[in-house]
């Protein structure tokens, strides 16, 4: 999914500026009838961008409202999400509204996660109970064939408008170019991961998506509909996750799901991370000590708690907890009163048996290391380092696949 922009200074283009003006007239607007206007103006611009590939034009007015009218920033991010994950395509002479879904399987592990997460033994079975347990009863519907990772999914809005339309052509039984999806390193080392059933959903234009919709008094729940895909999903994709702890998140749109996991999954990490090294490493709680970082270019992008011992600052073991939103990213990081984060990540250590929690104040650089990629981490002297476990530890997770 599109992270959130950082802000940049550069020369913006014409179609940029339009976007930004729009967004800025929009975020001014004083009436429903208004709104209309200025977000079928909107609507037209990205639209037009979208179809001629020119994402840059909208990460750059992003990046500018961002640092210039926060209002606007949020109406525009808003309405390219919608627009990407959304469409109305034709068949047979029927207008359908399309939407580009995920269904989020967050899972943990103290072992290690599997390597393979294809679908296609299990695609029919998962379409069905989309179609019993989620859909409305009129939805059209196709999915890709294997569950995909955050690095595989769309990372700018024109790759997610392509999905949404490729989907949606699917489902509508239309002829369609398949949706690139990338492969990606070994997950080797990984504990936690949130992978994602996505799918495109059809309905004749207006009519309702999924089954909750219904304004019918006995009409299922959102809660209903999750318990049922819950039960349903233990019996084609709980089994590939052997060995671990997996929570299914309600099917949803595309966008909202990938936050929503994105949130979930932090302290799911840390909590693994923790666990990992209390009983495969074998290091108890009170002969660990974390150190917190706040990472990032301009702004606070994420936190990194680099782990060592109490008689080392070595770094052997890291964790990252990703920024998912402004309010969180212009925290000042040299001021920890206005930034609640590292004290929820603390807590979450203390929680855990690890009471040596220590914060670094300013901000670091995201850093990687240049031969395997691998992400650095602080230890308590201010310094980031490649972690690395002692030779008399086991570094090798269990497999279980």
């Amino acid at each position: 999914m599109p992270r959130m922009p950082l802000p940049h200074h550069h020369r913006l283009s014409r179609d940029t500026q339009r976007l930004a003006k729009l967004a800025q007239s929009l975020a001014l607007s004083g009436s429903r009838l208004e709104d209309i206007y200025w977000e079928n103006l909107l609507g037209a611009q990205l639209s037009r961008l979208l179809q001629g590939k020119k994402n840059q034009a909208i990460e750059h007015a992003l990046d500018y409202l961002l640092a210039n009218n926060v209002n606007a920033y949020e109406i525009l991010i808003e309405q390219a999400e919608t627009h990407s994950e959304s469409a109305t395509l034709l068949a047979d002479e029927q207008a359908y509204d399309i939407l580009l879904f995920a269904a989020p399987a967050v899972v943990w592990t103290r072992y290690q996660l599997p390597a393979q997460y294809s679908l296609r033994h299990n695609l029919s079975a998962i379409e069905q109970q989309l179609k019993t347990h989620i859909l409305a009863p009129a939805a059209k519907l196709a999915l890709l064939d294997e569950l995909v990772s955050f690095d595989q999914m769309p990372q700018t809005f024109h790759d997610t408008w392509a999905w949404t339309h490729r989907l949606g052509q699917k489902a509508l039984g239309q002829k369609a170019e398949a949706c690139e999806i990338r492969s990606i390193p070994s997950n080797e080392g990984m504990l936690a991961d949130a992978r994602f059933v996505v799918g495109a959903v059809a309905v004749p234009k207006g009519q309702p998506l999924f089954l909750w919709q219904s304004d019918d008094t006995a009409a299922v729940t959102r809660e209903q509909c999750l318990e049922n895909w819950t039960q349903a999903s233990a019996a084609t994709i709980t089994p590939m996750f052997t060995g671990c702890s997996i929570e299914y998140l309600l099917p949803d749109a595309y966008y909202i799901n990938s936050r929503e996991a994105d949130r979930r999954i932090r302290p799911l990490a840390l909590k693994a991370a923790v666990t990992w090294l209390q009983t495969v490493a074998r290091l108890p709680g009170d002969e660990l000590r974390a150190t917190i970082a706040a990472c990032g270019d301009n702004v606070i992008e994420e936190y990194r708690v680099g782990f060592s011992t109490q008689h080392s600052n070595d770094i052997i073991y890291g964790s990252i907890w990703p920024v998912l939103s402004k309010e969180e990213s212009v925290a000042d990081s040299i001021n920890a009163e206005q930034a609640d984060i590292p004290d929820e990540i603390a807590a979450l250590l203390n929680e855990m048996g690890v009471v040596d929690v220590r914060r670094l104040s300013g901000l670091y650089a995201v850093e990687f290391c240049d031969d395997c990629g691998a992400p650095y981490f602080p230890n308590p002297l201010g310094e980031m380092l490649h972690p690395e476990l002692p030779e008399e530890i086991d570094l090798d997770p269990v497999h279980l696949h």
